[in-house]
């Protein structure tokens, strides 16, 4: 959800993108086996980008169906995307659903000595979303609301309570 798109380019077949810095490998090698165990059947292209980027990408109409959300409806920002409801329902899914959100919008850090986890959206009904998964697992995570300058609203979800423990259960890699 992070750093992907989905658009329709020849009218027939949507297409995920997600972009990434090839300096991720590891993430760029588990977004790809999803993908591809989530279509087995469908290709899964690695594109090259300028900038030391690639785009990840897949055609399949199903996309519409696993991420409940819509092509030319307007950013994900837009539509207030969401976590989807199959996904929410089966904690092995929740579990990797927030994996892949912290790794593309969360960071890890130190904070006074202890291990901090935390993700970032604009989107209120994702971070939601992320706070009832998280919860659901069994960890308390607090989330704060910053206004901008331009009045974009950010939402930062913090664990920092058993965040060494969190980060072991979803198997966080950042690298």
């Amino acid at each position: 959800m992070g750093d992907g798109n989905l658009y329709n380019p020849n009218g027939r077949a949507i297409r995920l993108r997600i972009t990434c810095d090839k300096k991720y490998k590891n993430i760029i090698r588990n977004i790809r086996a999803s993908i591809q165990r989530l279509l087995p059947k469908n290709k899964v292209s690695i594109v090259n980008r300028k900038e030391n980027c690639i785009d990840i990408s897949c055609y399949s109409n199903k996309w519409k169906i696993f991420l409940d959300w819509k092509v030319g409806c307007g950013s994900k920002h837009e539509q207030k995307i969401c976590v989807s409801t199959w996904i929410k329902a089966n904690k092995a899914y929740s579990k990797a659903c927030l994996k892949g959100l912290f790794e593309t919008d969360g960071s890890i850090y130190l904070d006074r000595g202890y291990k901090m986890a935390s993700f970032v959206t604009t989107i209120p009904t994702l971070a939601n979303d992320v706070m009832k998964m998280i919860s659901d697992l069994g960890f308390k995570p607090n989330m704060q609301i910053f206004v901008s300058k331009n009045g974009k609203i950010k939402h930062t979800i913090r664990i920092s309570k058993n965040a060494e423990k969190f980060i072991q259960l979803l198997k966080i890699n950042k690298s």
